[in-house]
């Protein structure tokens, strides 16, 4: 049985597995293999323990649902090694090696699940914690792509314990999304209102808007149709593969009066894409100046903006929000990964716009100016 050597230290050692099973699946030639080893690797990514906590003494992995014996190998090879010479064997036989590398270059700085309770739990880092995160601010219902309604959304949140919540449908433009026309937003915002007439000063449910930036920078819905919403996010949905700078693109979105948070700012995607390119030290600047909050969004498989390039943001005086981008109410769990990315990035709650009380984020809201950097 081999003998995992509990002397080497991996960073994110599920991370790296779930990576390399990854890398395997794509080195397939058979479409069913291919997605035998794509569950593999979510399996393992969203374990809440580190492999290196589950080995017994003799090096025995338990039983974990989606992982057979292929996988399992690779497991141990990684444990032993840091390395899986049968991934690397696949991946040259397959003739893909090219386009694999460039997929690993794109899963640079996802954290694994058992990293983000590792981050969350360990004192010394700093930033926000669980207990200070006050609520979502962005996530989606039946009104668009989402499944949860209104009220379910509602009670999630108030086991969570959260104080407050946006619910942040697709407006029209984003058709592919089953962006919500206003007509319908009107009709949630009586469900949003009967919701908090339901639980009066316990909990707050903010009718929001995630609008699309297009090409130019311009959102998917006009001036008056966004200042009926609480809570504007804008979010770039294509032009996600494009080599050329889209700055202005960005900074025309931050520049409207309207957006309050700049959401999934690069828009990408673990091992599929890198997102938009831009300037992101003058992007950061101009939102710092606006009081346009950057988010941090905590679907494990965007990520965005990680803790390097938060940190950069942090240091040009931005704002954060830090969200799930839920669609059913157990994704508002993603939110931890977000968390895990502030702490990493060293982000005070503080400068963390869902840890202000509810008066302090709607005044906010209101007049954004009121918290800016000079």
């Amino acid at each position: 049985m081999p003998v995992v050597h509990r002397s080497r230290t991996y960073a994110d050692v599920n991370a790296v597995v779930g990576g390399y099973l990854r890398d395997l699946a794509f080195a397939q030639s058979s479409q069913q293999k291919m997605l035998g080893y794509k569950r593999a690797a979510s399996a393992i990514l969203a374990l809440d323990l580190p492999l290196t906590d589950l080995v017994d003494s003799d090096g025995a992995l338990p039983k974990i649902a989606g992982i057979g014996p292929a996988s399992t190998r690779v497991i141990h090879e990684i444990l032993h090694t840091g390395e899986s010479p049968t991934v690397e064997h696949a991946i040259d036989r397959s003739d893909r090696r090219a386009d694999i590398e460039r997929q690993r270059q794109l899963r640079r700085h996802f954290l694994s699940r058992a990293e983000v309770r590792r981050v969350l739990t360990d004192p010394a880092f700093p930033g926000p914690t669980l207990q200070e995160y006050r609520g979502d601010l962005q996530m989606h219902s039946e009104w668009s792509d989402g499944s949860p309604t209104v009220p379910e959304i509602a009670d999630a949140c108030l086991q969570r314990g959260y104080h407050y919540a946006a619910v942040t449908d697709h407006s029209y433009g984003l058709k592919i999304a089953g962006g919500m026309s206003m007509a319908e937003a009107a009709q949630q915002r009586r469900a949003i209102d009967d919701v908090n007439a339901r639980h009066g000063n316990q909990f707050r449910l903010l009718q929001g808007i995630e609008a699309n930036i297009d090409a130019a920078g311009h959102l998917d819905l006009s001036d008056a149709e966004a200042m009926t919403f609480d809570v504007v996010l804008a979010a770039p949905h294509s032009g996600l593969r494009k080599d050329e700078d889209q700055t202005n693109r960005m900074l025309a979105a931050i520049a409207h009066p309207a957006v309050r948070i700049l959401a999934h700012p690069r828009g990408r995607m673990t091992g599929s894409r890198a997102g938009v390119i831009a300037n992101w030290d003058a992007v950061f600047a101009s939102a710092a100046q606006r009081g346009v909050a950057i988010e941090i969004d905590g679907d494990p498989a965007r990520q965005d903006l990680d803790h390097t390039l938060a940190s950069r943001a942090l240091e040009a005086g931005c704002m954060f929000a830090l969200d799930s981008d839920a669609h059913t109410t157990a994704q508002l769990s993603y939110a931890e990964t977000a968390l895990a990315h502030a702490r990493l990035a060293g982000i005070p709650a503080e400068r963390i716009v869902n840890c202000w009380p509810l008066d302090r984020l709607l005044a906010w809201l209101s007049n954004p100016l009121s918290e800016a950097r000079a």
